[in-house]
C-alpha cells in the first residue's frame, strides 16, 4: 500500500504536502512546530488537520505491519496463495485482515477441532462437494471408529457438519457481507434487566434504533446502562437474512448433501458468525461513539483553554462552602498571592456583615475589581452575597467559574510544592482566582479529564483520551506562547520539544541565574540541546529582553530574514517596540511581498507570519476574542425564570444533543440542538463554542427536576 497516496486521497491534499508532512513527523518534529514553522512544506495545514493526518498515518502503518505478520504466518504454514496475497493487499481495515487470518489462526478447542481429531475432515469435504449421487449416511458409516469416539454414522455426520460450519464461519468474504448487513439493516435493541428498577436509563427499558442511525451519545448511554446492569442489549437483523447469505453461498443443490450443508450454514450463522459479528458491530459503534465524544471533549477543552484572560486586574477568588466557610485568596495581575482569608456568609453561620466587612477591606486594600466564584457547593448563596457587595462597591463585578478539578489540583504534589504554606482549601481559592486571570496557565496544571467539559469521559479508552486531550493542551499552549521568565514548569512542559524534566531544569536555571535575557541562553539549560531548542524557541517569549524579536513568535532561524525585512521597510530593530511597528505591513506591501520573500529566502506564509508578529510584539491571540461575561447585578433563582424571558449567558459545556448555558441561576439551561439556530444544525459545535456569550430565551422551567429549556431561535 502506498500510504502517503492513500492519505492524500482521503484528506484531499497534494501528494507533495503529505510527503513533506510525513517526513517532518518521522524526523521527530512536533505538530505545533510543523503547523507554525513549516507552512511552506505542508501547504499551511493547521494543527488539527496535522493531528488527524498523524493518527491516520500510524493506523495505516499498523495495518501494513499486521498484514506482513499475517502473510508471514500463513506462509509459514505453507498455505499462502495468490488469492490470499491479493486479499491482504486489498484489506483496508484491521478487522478485514483478521478475517483473512481466521482460518489459519491457532484456535482453542472447538467442536470442529474435536471432529478433525476424530478423522472426519474427508467426510466433511465429501459432503461439501454436494454430489447428487452421494448418500451421506452410507459414507458416514466408513468413519465409525469406537477408539476415536465415533460410535455411529450420526456422530460422524454431526462432526462433519461442525467442520463445515467452522469453515463457513471462517470465510472472510462472507463475514464482510454479513457485517455490512448488520451495519445497513441491523437494529440496536435494549430491554430492562429489571423493569421495576428505577434508573436514569428508563428511556431505554424497551427501545430500538437502527444501527445506521443511532446517535453517539445514545450508544454511550446504552453501553453505560449495560455496564451498570440496568440494560440488556442486542443487535438484530431481519429474520433469515443472515442465514440466507450463508446458505446461498455454500448450498449448490437440494440433494441430500446440499440439505446437510444448508444445516451447517444455518448453524454457522447462528452459533458462530452472529455472536461474533454482533460483538464486532457493538465494538465499532462504541469506538465511533467514543471518538465522537473525544472530539467534542477536545473541542470544548480547546475553547475553555483559549478563553480570554482578565488582564491588568487584581482578582479575589472565592471557594464556596457551608460549615467550613468560604476560602478567599487575592492574587495580583501576575497571579501572585497577595492575601488569604476565611469568611462565613453562608449557612449555618450566616455571618454576612462580618464577611462583608472583611471582603470590602481586602478589595480596597489590593484594588480588586473582579471576584471569581467557584461553582460548587454553596455557590448559589456565595453569588448572592457577592452580588450584594457589588452594589455597594462601585466598579466591582464578578463571574462564576467552573471549579472542576480544583480539588484535584489543590491536593496534588504540584500544588503542595507551589503553596506549601497553604492548606488544600486555600489552594483551591487561588486556583479559582487564577482561572479567571489566565485560564490556560492555570488549567494546564490539572488532568484534562478532570476539567469537566465533555460527556461520558470516564467511559472513554483512557490512553486514547489522554493522547487526544494532551494534544489539545499542547496546541493551545503553543498557539498562545509562553513567557519564559514567569511560566510554571507545568506550563513549560507543554511547549513543543520540552518534556517535564527539561521544564523543571528551565525553572531551576531561572532561579539560579536570574531571568533569561535572550533565547540563546536556553542552550545553557541542562538536557536542552540543539534539537529541543529548534522545537521550542519560537514558542517562548521574553518581554523586555535584549532582542525585541524574542518577544514574538518569530523563530530564531528566521531572525536574519526578519532583520532584512525591517531594513527593506526602512525601519530598525528598535522600531519593533515602538508604535512604528504597526506601519510595517503597509511598507512591506509597498516594497512587494514577493520581492522581500525572494531577497530574504523565505516563503510567503512565513513572511506574512513575521510581519504579523513584528506589528504586535507579545501578541496574545486570545485578546482578539470577546471578553468573558462579568456580572454585577441581582442574582436570580430558578423560580424567578419565566417562559419568554431573554437573557445573556455563557456556554459552559457542549454535548452531542445541545449546549448547556449559564444564565446566572446556578443550574445551567439546555439549548437543545434543534434550538441552536434558525437553520438546521448538524452538531452543536457548528453553532456555539465553550465560553461563548450568547443570547437565549427561556422556553420552559421545571423547578422540581431543576431543568431549564432554552432557545436561541427567533432572537434579534
Amino acid at each position: 500500500m502506498d500510504i502517503n497516496a492513500v492519505i492524500a486521497a482521503e484528506f484531499k491534499l497534494r501528494r507533495e504536502q503529505v510527503d513533506n508532512t510525513v517526513a517532518l513527523i518521522d524526523d521527530g518534529k512536533t505538530i505545533p512546530f510543523i503547523a507554525r514553522y513549516r507552512k511552506e512544506l505542508t501547504g499551511s495545514l493547521d494543527d488539527q488537520v496535522l493531528r488527524e493526518l498523524y493518527e491516520r498515518l500510524f493506523y495505516l502503518r499498523s495495518l501494513e505491519k499486521r498484514k506482513e505478520e499475517v502473510r508471514a504466518s500463513i506462509e509459514g504454514l505453507g498455505a499462502l496463495t495468490d488469492e490470499i496475497v491479493k486479499a491482504l493487499e486489498n484489506a483496508s481495515t484491521l478487522v478485514e485482515v483478521e478475517d483473512i487470518y481466521r482460518p489459519y489462526k491457532p484456535k482453542r478447542k472447538t467442536r470442529a477441532s474435536v471432529a478433525k481429531e476424530k478423522g472426519l475432515e474427508p467426510l466433511a469435504a465429501l459432503i461439501l462437494l454436494q454430489d447428487l449421487k452421494t448418500v451421506p449416511e452410507k459414507e458416514a458409516e466408513k468413519f465409525i471408529d469406537e477408539e476415536k469416539g465415533v460410535a455411529d454414522s450420526k456422530e460422524a455426520l454431526d462432526g462433519a457438519l461442525d467442520i463445515i460450519a467452522e469453515e463457513i464461519s471462517d470465510d472472510a468474504a462472507l463475514r464482510k457481507q454479513i457485517r455490512a448487513l448488520f451495519m445497513q439493516k441491523g437494529t440496536v435493541c435494549t430491554k430492562a434487566a429489571d423493569e421495576k428498577a428505577e434508573s436514569v436509563y428508563m428511556n431505554y427499558y424497551d427501545y430500538s434504533e437502527p444501527v445506521s442511525k443511532i446517535a453517539s451519545h445514545r450508544v454511550l448511554a446504552i453501553d453505560r446502562g449495560e455496564k451498570e446492569e440496568f440494560l440488556k442489549v442486542s443487535v438484530s437483523v431481519p429474520d433469515g437474512e443472515g442465514e440466507r447469505l450463508a446458505v446461498s453461498k455454500y448450498v449448490k443443490n437440494s440433494g441430500a448433501c446440499g440439505e446437510l450443508v444448508k444445516l451447517a450454514a444455518e448453524d454457522a450463522y447462528k452459533r458462530l458468525i452472529y455472536p461474533s459479528v454482533e460483538r464486532e458491530v457493538r465494538t465499532e459503534l462504541s469506538t465511533k461513539a467514543a471518538e465522537q465524544a473525544i472530539k467534542v471533549f477536545s473541542s470544548n477543552l480547546r475553547q475553555l483553554l483559549l478563553q480570554p484572560p482578565v488582564k491588568g486586574m487584581a482578582v479575589l477568588g472565592l471557594d464556596p462552602a457551608y460549615r467550613t466557610g468560604c476560602k478567599i485568596a487575592v492574587v495580583d495581575e501576575t497571579g501572585k498571592v497577595l492575601d488569604t482569608a476565611v469568611v462565613y456568609p453562608t449557612p449555618p453561620q450566616n455571618k454576612i456583615e462580618e464577611a462583608k466587612k472583611k471582603l470590602t477591606e481586602l478589595i480596597k486594600k489590593h484594588g480588586v475589581s473582579v471576584v471569581a466564584i467557584g461553582n460548587g457547593t454553596a455557590s448559589r448563596e456565595s453569588e448572592a452575597f457577592v452580588a450584594g457587595l457589588a452594589k455597594e462597591i462601585p466598579g466591582l463585578s464578578y463571574m462564576v467559574v467552573s471549579e472542576a478539578g480544583a480539588s484535584v489540583y489543590s491536593a496534588s504534589k504540584l500544588a503542595a510544592e507551589e503553596f506549601p504554606e497553604y492548606d488544600v482549601s486555600l489552594r483551591s481559592a487561588v486556583s479559582i482566582a487564577r482561572r479567571l486571570l489566565d485560564p490556560l496557565a492555570e488549567l494546564v496544571k490539572i488532568d484534562p479529564k478532570a476539567i469537566g467539559v465533555g460527556q461520558y469521559q470516564h467511559d472513554m479508552p483512557k490512553a486514547r483520551l489522554d493522547e487526544a486531550l494532551s494534544g489539545v493542551v499542547e496546541d493551545c499552549v503553543n498557539s498562545v506562547g509562553v513567557d519564559l521568565n514567569t511560566a510554571s514548569h507545568s506550563l513549560l512542559s507543554y511547549v513543543s520539544g520540552i518534556n517535564s524534566a527539561v521544564a523543571k531544569n528551565i525553572v531551576m536555571y531561572r532561579e539560579e541565574n536570574g531571568p533569561f535575557s535572550n533565547r540563546k541562553q536556553l542552550l545553557k539549560v541542562p538536557k536542552l540541546g540543539a534539537k529541543a531548542f529548534e522545537q521550542c524557541a519560537g514558542f517562548l517569549r521574553i518581554p523586555g529582553g535584549e532582542n525585541p524579536l524574542d518577544n514574538t513568535a518569530v523563530h530564531p532561524e528566521s531572525y536574519d530574514a526578519a532583520k532584512r525585512l525591517i531594513e527593506m521597510c526602512s525601519f530598525t530593530l528598535e522600531d519593533i517596540s515602538a508604535k512604528k511597528a504597526g506601519e510595517i505591513a503597509e511598507r512591506a506591501k509597498g516594497v512587494g511581498l514577493s520581492r522581500i520573500a525572494g531577497e530574504t529566502g523565505i516563503g510567503l506564509p512565513t513572511l506574512e507570519d513575521i510581519i504579523k508578529e513584528i506589528q504586535k510584539p507579545g501578541r496574545d491571540p486570545r485578546d482578539e476574542l470577546p471578553p468573558p461575561l462579568l456580572r454585577s447585578g441581582d442574582v436570580m433563582e430558578l423560580k424567578d425564570l419565566k417562559p419568554g424571558m431573554e437573557l445573556m449567558g455563557t456556554v459552559r459545556n457542549i454535548v452531542d444533543f445541545g449546549a448547556f448555558v449559564d444564565i446566572g441561576v446556578h443550574e445551567d439551561g439546555l439549548v437543545h440542538i434543534s434550538q441552536l439556530g434558525e437553520k438546521y444544525v448538524k452538531h452543536p459545535l457548528d453553532a456555539v463554542k465553550v465560553g461563548q456569550v450568547v443570547k437565549v430565551r427561556v422556553l420552559e422551567v421545571d423547578e422540581k427536576r431543576k431543568r431549564i429549556s432554552l432557545t436561541m431561535r427567533g432572537l434579534k
